[in-house]
């Protein structure tokens, strides 16, 4: 039935502890209290020589919005270039207009840089005012292979009708893969969706090794931050999702 699983990592880490769970591919990125951004040209070499599986690399600047300057489109284009060389087998990325519609003209021009390899569209679709028609956007201009999201929703959970719409109108041009607050205890309702993409962090919280720690300073703007915390892919979460979809599949 061809389900697929998607990791996404920000370390050799995770990419390694993903790999060893089963998962077929594995979305690379930076900046994880950003929701992702690109990912090191240290980390892509450095996954592509340890890591057997499909690297598809984030390419976006910077966190926040989808609508990008022109100086942010040129380091895009760079991006794009050493990922390439660097070893990317897929890459990952969305624009969008003030409006919140597809950017068209800069989708077909990352579409012609990322030649000839496969590209997911983000979840920068779950932030377009009709998803229906984004997604007529993207089939319209061709050359998408998955369109990232949650069904518009906090988390797949509430957005799996909007999944289920997205796939069916799909078909099998562009795969809509599920992804935010992935869950084993949800496949079954995606299988019965017809979602065969899942894609899911499986995070855990490391704690920092250091004895002494520094109270008084920050390395970080955001009070969010916690220097000595960090996030990585715990393997047996993403086994689990593997062991939910063999078992499904199998019956």
């Amino acid at each position: 039935m061809n389900y697929e699983i998607e990791v996404c990592s920000f370390s050799l880490e995770s990419c390694l502890a993903a790999e060893r769970a089963g998962a077929d591919r594995i979305e690379l990125c930076g900046g994880f209290s950003e929701g992702g951004t690109t990912p090191s040209l240290g980390l892509i070499e450095v996954a592509k020589t340890f890591c057997q599986l499909p690297m598809f690399v984030m390419i976006r600047p910077r966190g926040g919005d989808f609508l990008y300057t022109e100086t942010e489109w040129r380091t895009m284009e760079a991006d794009v270039r050493w990922a390439k060389k660097a070893g990317a087998d897929g890459l990952v990325a969305g624009f969008l207009t003030p409006e919140g519609r597809i950017d068209m003209e800069r989708w077909k021009t990352f579409l012609s840089w990322a030649d000839p390899l496969p590209v997911t569209f983000h979840r920068a679709f779950d932030m377009t005012p009709d998803p229906l028609q984004a997604l007529d956007d993207l089939l319209a201009v061709g050359g998408c292979s998955r369109i990232l999201t949650s069904g518009q929703q906090p988390s797949v959970a509430q957005g799996i009708p909007l999944l289920k719409q997205l796939q069916e109108r799909a078909g099998d041009q562009i795969r809509i893969m599920a992804g935010a607050g992935m869950k084993a205890e949800l496949i079954p309702s995606l299988v019965s969706a017809g979602i065969k993409s899942v894609h899911l962090t499986g995070k855990g919280a490391v704690m920092s090794a250091m004895s002494f720690r520094q109270p008084k300073v920050s390395m970080a703007s955001s009070t969010w931050t916690d220097e000595y915390i960090r996030f990585e892919t715990k393997e047996e979460q993403v086994r689990k999702v593997k062991e939910e979809i063999q078992k499904i599949t199998q019956i």
